[in-house]
């Protein structure tokens, strides 16, 4: 059994990586990938002894659940990373020695704390097999990011890995042991100093779910079609109110629900300033977070219960509601559009089902449309669907309140905090909602509930609006997978139509 977890999962080229790891192997050793176009092995440590740590016990004693809310503290290994390796996406695999000791000859166990580089170490011998596109999903392995030492030296796109969203989601389960803590499942509900809300430590294991998912077929298809990006996580965007000055796109990219104040304040600044960000994501800035311990926890007092209570209703950090029962700052300000006007679908595994009937387009002859052959039947005819026949729609969308025109053009109101320049370039009427999902599942307090007057039917809302830069929401999470995956050749044209414009930041009049 091994399993670890990362101090912080970004890093630049040359600095230091730490990572806590549990065994109970006699040695351990770590291996490293970058992910890209393919998976691609980059480095294997030297063998380090191995210790066993058990996690702390959960704050409200449940039996048998570890703590979602406390640092695990387990030892630190600190690795320096090589000034040579390619910016990107990594990985790390936690690799144990085999009891009969054919982990293979990697030479003398160094003492924990303080490691040789990440390049050093010797043969793998009986260790698992090197990672590929089809196995990244599972334990004994996290992400992190390597960002280059001159921000914007290698690209002028800023693709943001919604990690602040992986932590909330994440049950620190592991082989044998179903853990289930996380801030959906045994939460736990803490006063932190300023803030009360239920608590998130960003120091426990959790292996590879989300980023297998959403993320690995988009950055392979951006390496594939020579499209360069830098990564940063949420906390390098919270932390660094200069972070976005070196770029002229921002990706928000699969399932980004969980933001902070100052992330929210780095990207409204950045839009106004002319940058661009193309949101090919959902359920979008639907929580506010804030981070504590450090910046190593995140508190955010949302509508999940604990137990069989609800410890605090209505939830006051939803981004939409009017303080004092929210933020008071509707999250289709950014976006444009918001979950309150969207839905998902129930399943017994998840994502599961959804429409496959994809966007009906509207104003075809936009740049975004260009080069797709797609209609909106202003020529008399049927207009066409974008991403038809693909699970596009779904797992989770958006959608702006609209009213509809006398020849049936969707038209965004803005009576929900939608931008008056929103324009509507693809909708689809979510039919049936299932607006009791989150409550049946994960205790979300009465779906995703909206302010009363809303007349329009809720629906996934593509759209782009202007704010000093462009701002594009695709208003489903699957976008990427979809485009990833190649499976609509519309889809993947109007992200390239996204990437070739949005990457050069117009010049503010």
């Amino acid at each position: 059994m091994i399993e670890g977890y990362l101090g912080r999962e970004s890093v630049t080229s040359g600095g230091r990586l730490t990572v806590h790891v549990s065994t109970d192997a006699a040695r351990f050793r770590l291996r490293f990938y970058r992910l890209g176009e393919t998976v691609e092995p980059v480095a294997e440590s030297d063998w380090y002894p191995g210790s066993l740590h058990l996690p702390p016990p959960h704050p409200d004693g449940v039996p048998g659940r570890a703590s979602p809310a406390h640092d695990w503290n387990w030892p630190p290994l600190t690795l320096p990373v090589p000034e040579d390796w390619t910016p990107g996406m990594h990985l790390v695999q936690f690799i144990e020695e085999i009891e009969d000791g054919e982990g293979g000859e990697g030479g003398e166990a160094s003492e924990a704390g303080e490691g040789g580089e990440a390049g050093e170490g010797g043969e793998a011998g009986d260790a698992p097999p090197p990672l590929d596109a089809a196995s990244l999903e599972g334990p004994a392995r996290e992400f992190f990011v390597v960002r280059p030492r001159l921000a914007g030296s290698r690209s002028r796109i800023l693709y943001k890995k919604s990690t602040f969203t992986r932590h909330a989601y994440n049950r620190s389960d592991r082989p044998g042991e179903e853990r289930a803590v996380s801030l959906y499942d045994h939460p736990a509900y803490l006063s932190d100093g300023a803030f009360r809300g239920h608590k998130v430590s960003l120091h426990r294991p959790g292996g590879i779910i989300d980023l297998a998912y959403w993320d690995a077929p988009f950055i392979a298809w951006l390496e594939r079609n020579d499209y360069p990006v830098e990564f940063c996580t949420d906390l390098d965007l919270h932390e660094d109110p200069e972070l976005l000055s070196s770029y002229d796109l921002l990706l928000s990219v699969g399932h980004d629900e969980y933001w902070s104040e100052a992330m929210r304040a780095h990207a409204e600044r950045f839009v106004r300033e002319g940058g661009n960000i193309a949101f090919l994501s959902a359920n979008t800035c639907w929580w506010r977070i804030h981070p504590t311990d450090g910046n190593t926890a995140f508190v955010s007092d949302t509508d999940h219960h604990v137990g069989d209570e609800y410890p605090h209703l209505p939830a006051t950090d939803q981004w939409w509601p009017a303080a004092p029962n929210g933020a008071g700052r509707p999250e289709n300000s950014l976006t444009g559009v918001s979950f309150r006007n969207g839905g998902m679908w129930p399943s017994t595994e998840w994502p599961g089902d959804r429409p496959r009937e994809g966007y009906t387009v509207q104003h075809a002859d936009h740049w975004v449309f260009a080069g797709t052959g797609l209609r909106d039947g202003s020529d008399g005819g049927e207009p066409d669907r974008l991403g038809a026949g693909t699970p596009l729609i779904g797992y989770e969308c958006d959608g702006a309140a609209y009213v509809r025109d006398a020849r049936g053009v969707a038209r965004a109101t803005g009576e929900d905090g939608t931008p008056a320049s929103f324009l509507i370039l693809g909708i689809h009427v979510l039919d049936p909602v299932h607006e009791d999902f989150h409550h049946v599942k994960w205790g979300h307090w009465n779906g995703p509930v909206r302010e009363p007057g809303l007349a329009s039917p809720r629906a996934a809302t593509m759209g782009v609006h202007t704010a000093g830069g462009t701002v594009f929401t695709a208003g489903t999470t699957d976008w990427p997978v979809v485009c990833g995956r190649e499976q609509d050749a519309g889809v993947v044209q109007v992200t390239r139509n996204l990437l070739d414009r949005l990457r050069h930041r117009a010049a503010l009049r």
